[in-house]
């Protein structure tokens, strides 16, 4: 049928978009295996410069919680010329940055990139393709959000080790020239039309919330868990929480759709996309640095381990994107959840006798797994609301999938960095007893997505049983 073709056209803008999403991203992640050599150039501490990573994902988590506004307002092609011009910007800063403010501006400048070209991404996917092969595209869109993170460590140590960490900069360059010229002659997509004003204080609000938990964290690992500090921007949290929730009881603006989460298979589905990406960017993050600090190898060798896993999980994605299409979600996201639970018992119980060849074969497994569930949550998700929301739910769960990734490397780096506070054994060792504590919590958030997958079918299957008997 006409209706079911994906276009060219169609095609060819995903691509365009998904390039620059891909570049910012792999941007990302391929920080994280340059820390121990720009904690010495810069001379900062691990605690601060983890902000690369964390900041950047928490510039991208407010941005994003703005996109379900601007995507509704402006065309699709304008948005990602302001996407495109962020990016090179940030991008030549970073490449030129001999100072670590210099570093993070160009890491924020990259981050509205990111924060804009990600969920323009995916409401192509949902505005342009067809029912019967949203599972498929949605997968390939999840690909360029699961490979790039893994990659990053590959690509970042490729450069670290044999030429330099502004390579990963330089490198970019080229390819988002190619996104230009693709991007500018595809990309068609027009406004949905929207006459509600932003909702600015609802951004200030979400922005307090996302920042204060995220400094709470990062305060952590410098000071430790038990520290004033620590309690005293935990309640500064808390606060921002009970002003964001009275200023979305009485106000009509509202930055994202919270409402959405009220109804229980949407609420489940994005708890457990949550999940996913916390543990996805937390293990990116975790296994560089205890290759690096506790088998000592070197940037290039640490990159490499989370290579194998992330070629196949790319792999993966697509395909399991048609076996949600054909059989629906609970097998995809069953497989997702068991297999991301053992991974992390496995890395777990593993550590003491933990080896480059093992770290690969746990992390293939627990990639693989993966990338049955991470598109197919927000596939199922936006199966659930009508035409008009789908910019609402694609805003909502890329906003806190970023986020996942902000908090999630905020809390792991907080958990390592507080155990290596105690320094009564050698780094490598406080590192590797501080890693198995993040294995350990992992575990647990991967045991809670497991059982948000029981719920739902069973809530499914009540709702499937009460419209047959009426």
């Amino acid at each position: 049928m006409e209706n079911e073709i994906v276009t060219k056209q169609t095609k060819l803008a995903i691509l365009a978009v998904a390039l620059l999403s891909f570049l910012g991203i792999l941007v990302e992640t391929s920080l994280n295996v340059t820390f121990p050599t720009l904690t010495e150039e810069f001379n900062v501490s691990l605690g601060t410069m983890q902000w690369a990573t964390s900041g950047y994902l928490l510039m991208v988590t407010v941005v994003m919680s703005a996109s379900g506004h601007l995507i509704k307002k402006f065309k699709a092609q304008y948005l990602f010329r302001i996407a495109v011009l962020f990016f090179i910007t940030g991008t030549i800063l970073c490449a030129s940055a001999v100072s670590f403010p210099m570093l993070m501006t160009g890491r924020l400048l990259q981050a509205v990139s990111t924060g804009l070209s990600t969920p323009l991404m995916f409401q192509i996917i949902l505005s342009l393709v067809p029912q019967s092969k949203m599972g498929v595209y949605m997968g390939i869109g999840s690909m360029v959000n699961s490979f790039a993170p893994a990659l990053g460590p590959t690509y970042g140590g490729l450069f670290t080790s044999f030429l330099s960490w502004r390579a990963i900069f330089f490198i970019a360059i080229p390819i988002i020239l190619v996104s230009i010229w693709l991007g500018g002659r595809n990309i068609q997509l027009e406004a949905v039309g929207t006459k509600q004003r932003f909702d600015w204080i609802g951004l200030v609000l979400l922005s307090w919330v996302f920042v204060s938990l995220s400094v709470a964290f990062a305060n952590a690992g410098n000071n430790g868990f038990y520290s004033l500090s620590f309690f005293s921007l935990l309640a500064i949290f808390i606060v921002g929480i009970i002003a964001l929730f009275v200023h979305y009881h009485f106000s009509e603006k509202k930055i994202l759709n919270f409402s959405l989460l009220l109804r229980p298979i949407i609420g489940l589905r994005w708890l457990n996309f949550f999940i996913l990406q916390f543990i996805n960017i937390g293990i990116s993050f975790v296994l560089p640095i205890l290759a690096q600090d506790y088998l000592n190898t070197e940037p290039f060798i640490a990159g490499l381990i989370l290579l194998p896993g992330s070629l196949l999980g790319a792999a993966i994605a697509p395909l399991a994107g048609r076996l949600y299409d054909r059989r629906g979600i609970f097998l995809p996201l069953t497989i997702a959840n068991v297999s991301m639970f053992l991974g992390c018992w496995l890395f777990y119980f593993g550590t003491p006798i933990l080896s480059i060849s093992s770290m690969v074969l746990i992390y293939v497994f627990l990639r693989v797994g993966f990338n049955f569930g991470f598109g197919n949550t927000l596939s199922d998700a936006s199966r659930q609301v009508t035409i008009e929301e789908k910019a609402d739910i694609n805003s909502l769960f890329n906003t806190f999938q970023q986020y996942a990734g902000s908090i999630g490397t905020s809390v792991l780096s907080a958990i390592i960095s507080s155990v290596q506070l105690r320094q009564d054994a050698a780094s490598g060792l406080l590192t590797a007893q501080g890693s198995q504590i993040d294995f350990v919590l992992l575990a647990i958030l991967a045991g809670i997505g497991l059982l948000t997958v029981f719920i739902s079918q069973r809530l499914k299957r009540r709702y499937t049983s009460m419209k047959s008997s009426t």
